[in-house]
């Protein structure tokens, strides 16, 4: 089974205007509430493709229980920690412009997660089996120990748990000696563990092997509109260019990438046909206004 842990999850109030302007009344022509949190578009888009997971997290309050609601109805599993304080937080997420291009976003806190919440959460992972795959995305919260969390990580690599970490910054880095299946930066978060900007291809690539040597066994990275190179543990690489197609919506496209090629290795085995629905999949999510569909997905896949 995969396990998502998204540890601050939201729902994301999308308005679209023909403009935006600060400091005067604007005026939405369309709103719609959608489920937001890293983890948990990426057991939404593993569910349309017909991989089954769990979302794990926490929630709290009205808002909680509406983002459960919508997970449950769209055939999601769930089993959410309740916090007894606060709110789930609200985003809110602006699209503006003639083509809707102009994309303002602003993020909420969120509640706070205390002490023997993330005590329950433990006990949730720690009943990890073997061959139960855990991904954990997006940042972790300042409250959360992070020598505590890495500690848990390479026990559960250790008792044959696959890890997938779509993370950054210091934690990645130390994250790598449990030796996680896979790992997704994207080209920044990868040029700022080397204190690098990354522009060549060829950099890009050395930098993703050093991770490798560095205990990451697969390391697929996204180059935004420059597509995504996957170096596999077996020493194959693969480089996949993004199709053709008008970007609308940035958020939860590297989620996206990430389900569609875990879908697609659980699928197959084959890591090159996983990066292919991997890049199916984010690019798909890239051209909607929200989190791809199957149908888009297969009709992009079908191009690559």
């Amino acid at each position: 089974m995969i396990y998502t842990v998204t540890f601050n999850p939201a729902l994301d109030y999308v308005v679209k205007m023909p403009s935006f302007a600060p400091l005067a009344l604007n005026r939405t022509h369309s709103e719609e509430i959608q489920y937001g949190g890293k983890g948990i578009n990426v057991s939404v888009i593993l569910h349309r493709l017909g991989v089954e997971s769990v979302a794990l997290g926490f929630l709290a309050g009205f808002t909680g229980k509406e983002l459960e609601a919508l997970l449950q109805q769209e055939g999601i599993g769930t089993d959410f920690i309740w916090l007894e304080e606060g709110t789930t937080r609200i985003n809110v997420k602006i699209k503006a412009g003639p083509e809707e291009q102009e994309e303002t976003e602003i993020n909420a806190r969120g509640p706070e997660i205390g002490e023997t919440a993330l005590d329950a959460l433990w006990q949730q992972l720690l009943r990890l089996e073997k061959g139960d795959m855990l991904v954990l995305s997006g940042s972790m919260p300042a409250s959360l120990p992070q020598q505590r969390l890495l500690s848990l990580l390479k026990e559960l690599g250790e008792r044959g748990v696959e890890l997938c970490l779509d993370t950054s910054g210091e934690l990645l880095r130390q994250a790598l000696s449990c030796h996680p299946f896979l790992i997704k930066p994207n080209h920044v978060e990868l040029g700022e563990l080397f204190g690098r900007e990354l522009t060549q291809e060829e950099d890009i690539r050395e930098c993703a092997a050093a991770l490798q040597k560095l205990g990451a066994r697969n390391v697929l990275v996204s180059m935004a509109g420059e597509g995504s190179l996957l170096l596999e543990e077996t020493g194959g690489c693969h480089r996949m260019k993004a199709p053709k197609g008008r970007v609308k919506n940035s958020v939860g496209a590297g989620d996206s990438m990430l389900a569609g090629f875990l879908a697609g290795w659980l699928q197959t085995g084959d890591a090159g046909y996983a990066h292919r629905l991997g890049t199916a999949s984010g690019s798909a999510t890239a051209f909607e206004d929200g989190l791809a569909e199957r149908k888009a997905i297969d009709d992009l896949l079908m191009q690559l």
